[in-house]
């Protein structure tokens, strides 16, 4: 298929034909996003790579042929606008890390829900990286503490005290309600804060939130 302007463009990548028609029909049923072509493998993608220049691909970790980390290296490499997204399964922490280092921007487990799915799509699109919502706080506290480092910004945002206490809670897994009885606020006084701090950090969800507040030294994970 040919390039779709005003569209975001996607080529995905996956062995199972099954996962490659939900798939489709997740992107045909999104506004805004069309689906170029799909991939068995790796050495598959990186033709349609070549031959279609999509502005994000997406695909498995695990695949014949070539896997989903090469074909990462070679992508972000020869083409470095193009965003990757990495598709997991669940307990595969050490290969997630992999593809990150590898040049993805970002990852989704294979049980996410297709809103996840566009959003991280978008999120990839615009520059920004993307993390599963569904990640553990061991995966999450891995990737701060690797090379990728995601968090370019020229001018740093600035937290105040309250704030960071609240950063610091959530990096300890302290649920909305449990962080307001702890500092005698209101569910929807702290929900205020979250928002606050994931639209400071330029985060999508707590999962970013961990990642950066690790990454900037607001929390030690020991």
């Amino acid at each position: 298929m040919t390039p779709q302007e005003g569209l975001i463009n996607v080529v995905m990548a996956d062995d199972h034909g099954i996962f490659r028609d939900g798939f489709q029909l997740i992107l045909s049923r999104a506004p805004g996003m069309h689906l170029m072509a799909q991939a068995a493998n790796g050495r598959e993608l990186i033709e349609l790579v070549k031959e279609f220049q999509p502005h994000v691909v997406v695909t498995d970790i695990k695949m014949p042929l070539m896997d989903g980390i090469e074909a990462t290296r070679t992508i972000t490499t020869t083409w470095p606008g193009i965003g990757v997204i990495g598709l997991s399964m669940h307990d595969e922490d050490d290969l997630i890390l992999e593809m990150l280092e590898a040049g993805a921007k970002g990852y989704l487990l294979k049980n996410a829900d297709k809103q996840e799915v566009i959003d991280a799509i978008e999120t990839v699109f615009t520059g920004d990286p993307y993390y599963c919502t569904s990640t553990n706080a061991k995966l999450a506290r891995l990737i701060a503490k690797t090379r990728f480092h995601s968090f370019n910004r020229t001018k740093k945002p600035e937290f105040n005290e309250k704030e960071i206490e609240i950063i610091q809670l959530i990096c300890q897994e302290f649920t909305n309600r449990e962080i307001g009885e702890k500092l005698f606020m209101s569910v929807r006084t702290v929900e205020g804060y979250r928002l606050k701090i994931l639209e400071k950090m330029d985060v999508k969800n707590s999962v970013g939130l961990v990642i950066y507040a690790i990454q900037h030294g607001f929390f030690d994970p020991k």
